[in-house]
């Protein structure tokens, strides 16, 4: 069978050759599951002039990517050892990254090309296997081409996985494993001209699970042990679950649940259908089912044999059954790139199915046509927001809260994403929302900047600064819960800062005196609004109009006065920003 490329792929396949031409950055497509990624990767292979090596984590991808490119009726070699092929031979190879990193010695020659399938799992640490493949061939060739593919290019705890966006804007940061995005294709733009299947999300409203009391890591992961000890309470909730998806399920093709844990699996199975009809039939797959025993149970599961299909963290990408029209989510994850590939499972085409059910009852809460902001999420009550850059006008979206009337009120955006373009230079807008000053030359900085990018001087760590106040027996450290604005003159005004536990200390800006005036703006003005509306005030009727504006700062310190003025504080530092190990006021 030959396939045709759909526009979308042809494009993406032009623009990838136009990048090329000009540039050996490292570049990345981003197509959503099932927007047929394996086409994209067949016609650059077939174009390709020289030697190019595709790889791909997984076998089930290596045999599919290399299928689409043999449609072709070209040849390919294939290096898999769970496929029980190790050739090089052909001028394009289709590879497993464990396979062909344990055999580097046999990349002796040179390569124009590397395509990575899959690619946000990429790790360009020199100790990872993609770092050592992509450097044992720039041996032969310094000028090697890099593309990867995915549908969700972000890391949890990593954050955007490549730079610049051909759009004109940042993502990631400089040194992200890919340096461009090249060509970029919405999931509802794929849904709307019925390139894929519309999902039919519904809450779980009556049996779900709460698993908001499991702390996780900077990656997102979940304690296994404390998730067994709720699951194992929670034996009932589980039942009536799965009651309820074997009564949606009647007029569903194929079903597939995602567990949390092996022993979770193991339970949803015991409460599935299990005689021998295809309309009843169940199975599992965990990461240490038998290699036979799984492909028997995924090719029968694709042939419609099985009907319900659990697995724990095994079929999340690399698996195409076109037929599942009902996706269970039984698993938490702060992983939106993790929720996305889940869902994606269902999304496929296929012959009169006209939708596919998602119901997630473990209360992740994504908007899969709008997930990205590509770090971990603040906390629970936190949402993407649009933040306008005063600087360039730029429309970012951060992780933010808003009002009941949708008005942002607070977002953790540092820097704007936008591109500025002057004499065919691009650089990143140099606004930022949330920054470090340098004590030496008043540059802002990246709150975790080390040095100044103006001056190189050092910036001091906060968590160094309260450190050192907390050792002294003259200095006061609030974690400040929030201030008060009180006008006691016609040009001065008293801010006070108040510590949770009611203790507070006071400072004074007279807006007569331009020396103080500049110190209120340094850190209040600028910061406005979160940072939205930077505003250089000049007189005291000003500051008390937007006082409910002004952003608080996380710490205050301040110093013992002489002894003519016993007992009261003078402030000598404001923390702002705070990102550190000390906790701030009001957290756990």
């Amino acid at each position: 069978m030959i396939y045709q490329l759909r526009p979308y792929q042809s494009e993406a396949v032009q623009n990838t050759v136009s990048h090329f031409k000009k540039s050996d950055d490292a570049a990345v497509i981003v197509l959503p599951t099932g927007a047929g990624k394996s086409l994209v990767i067949a016609e650059l292979a077939r174009i390709a002039k020289r030697k190019i090596i595709v790889l791909a984590h997984v076998k089930e991808l290596v045999e599919q990517n290399s299928e689409k490119y043999k449609s072709y009726g070209l040849e390919a070699s294939i290096f898999s050892a769970g496929l029980k092929q190790k050739s090089l031979v052909h001028q394009v190879t289709f590879a497993s990254i464990q396979s062909i990193s344990k055999n580097l010695n046999k990349l002796d020659e040179s390569y124009s090309l590397v395509i990575i399938d899959e690619c946000h799992r990429v790790n360009l640490e020199t100790t990872s296997q993609y770092a050592q493949v992509i450097n044992q061939l720039k041996t032969y060739n310094k000028s090697l081409k890099v593309l990867g593919l995915t549908a969700t290019p972000y890391r949890m705890g990593v954050g955007w996985i490549y730079h610049v966006h051909y759009h004109g804007f940042v993502r990631g940061c400089e040194d992200a494993p890919f340096k461009k995005c090249i060509y970029e294709l919405p999931l509802r733009y794929m849904i709307k001209h019925g390139f894929l299947t519309r999902p039919n999300m519904i809450d779980a409203a009556i049996n779900h699970y709460d698993f908001s009391s499991i702390a996780t890591n900077s990656f997102g992961r979940f304690d296994n042990q404390e998730m067994s000890t709720l699951l194992k309470g929670s034996q009932r909730v589980t039942k009536a679950i799965v009651e309820q998806i074997i009564e949606f399920s009647q007029t569903r093709l194929g079903v597939m649940i995602f567990a949390s844990t092996i022993e979770h699996a193991k339970e949803i199975l015991t409460y599935l259908p299990r005689d021998e009809s295809p309309k009843n039939r169940s199975a599992l797959v965990i990461g240490d089912t038998d290699l036979s025993q799984r492909d028997r149970i995924i090719t029968d599961f694709k042939k419609q044999k099985i009907k319900y299909l659990v697995n724990v963290s095994v079929l999340t990408t690399g698996f195409d059954a076109p037929h599942v029209d009902f996706i269970a989510i039984l698993r938490p994850t702060e992983s939106v790139s993790l929720y996305q590939q889940i869902v994606g499972r269902g999304l496929r085409l296929y012959d009169n199915k006209k939708d596919c059910l998602v119901i997630d009852y473990a209360g992740n809460g994504y908007d899969i046509f709008y997930p990205e902001v590509g770090s971990k999420k603040p906390d629970s009550e936190s949402e993407p927001v649009q933040v306008l850059c005063p600087g360039c006008g730029f429309e970012n979206m951060f992780w933010g809260k808003t009002d009941n009337d949708g008005k942002v009120i607070e977002h953790f955006g540092r820097r704007c994403h936008g591109m500025l373009d002057n004499d065919e230079v691009s650089q990143q807008c140099d606004f930022r929302f949330r920054f470090k000053q340098c004590d030496s030359c008043g540059a802002e900085n990246d709150i975790a900047a080390r040095k100044c990018h103006e001056c190189d001087c050092a910036i001091v760590d906060p968590d160094d600064k309260l450190k050192a106040a907390l050792n002294l027996k003259d200095a006061l450290v609030l974690r400040c819960s929030g201030m008060q604005f009180d006008a006691i003159s016609e040009f001065k005004i008293k801010i006070t800062y108040f510590d949770e536990d009611g203790a507070s200390c006071a400072e004074v800006y007279n807006f007569e005196n331009s020396g103080s005036t500049f110190y209120f703006n340094q850190s209040y003005g600028k910061r406005l609004a979160a940072g939205q509306q930077p505003t250089y005030f000049k007189s005291l009727s000003q500051v008390m109009e937007q006082q409910a504006y002004f952003t608080s700062p996380d710490f205050v310190i301040a110093r013992k006065m002489n002894k003519k003025n016993r007992g009261a504080w003078r402030v000598v530092e404001k923390i702002f920003d705070y990102e550190g190990h000390y906790r701030k006021a009001n957290q756990q």
